[in-house]
């Protein structure tokens, strides 16, 4: 496994070694003791999320607040999705900046995403599978977001508006200058 810290503070694309012969392929996507080398921090991931999603589902951005922010480690399991992770820690060097990372299916590719970031992706294939590890457990009161189309933020999601699929809870979201962060 190798980590590559992104140019946002403590956010890591995370490739595995895939091994792969004419029966198929077998990798290790997760490993405790691999992962706090890499990332040099010790996470204690508590529970697991997936989601099933068609063509233009766009889910986010979503965080949890305060003392119940969570970390997550971010893979698709089957598809193609465009990973968006925006930086809300306000006394950060890379505040309200982002990066998208494409994930699929094939490339393997995981995102570690720290605490204190607002996180979305958006499904570039027919459908997908999307799998998250996160470090603290949900709680409702604490959740909040960004509209996926904030003016300031300008994030490219690929694909053309008229394509999205979106909650009403999504469309609903504040802008990130009416975020509660």
């Amino acid at each position: 496994m190798i980590a590559e810290e992104t140019k946002l503070k403590g956010c890591f694309i995370i490739e595995p070694k895939i091994f792969e012969d004419e029966r198929g392929y077998f990798f290790e996507s997760f490993n405790q003791n691999t992962f706090k080398r890499l990332i040099g921090q010790n996470i204690n991931f508590v529970q697991d999320n997936e989601s099933f999603s068609s063509k233009g589902v766009l889910r986010g951005l979503h965080y949890q607040r305060g003392e119940h922010a969570q970390a997550k480690l971010v893979r698709v399991i089957k598809g193609r999705v465009l990973d968006v992770a925006v930086d809300i820690r306000k006394e950060s060097s890379t505040y309200r900046q982002q990066i998208s990372v494409e994930l699929t299916g094939e490339n393997k590719k995981q995102l570690f995403i720290p605490r204190g970031f607002a996180h979305g992706f958006i499904v570039l294939s027919d459908t997908a599978i999307f799998s998250y590890k996160c470090d603290n457990f949900y709680n409702k009161e604490s959740e909040s977001g960004i509209i996926f189309n904030d003016k300031d933020l300008n994030i490219d999601w690929v694909l053309n508006e008229p394509e999205f699929l979106v909650s009403e809870k999504d469309l609903l979201l504040p802008t990130f200058k009416e975020a509660i962060i």
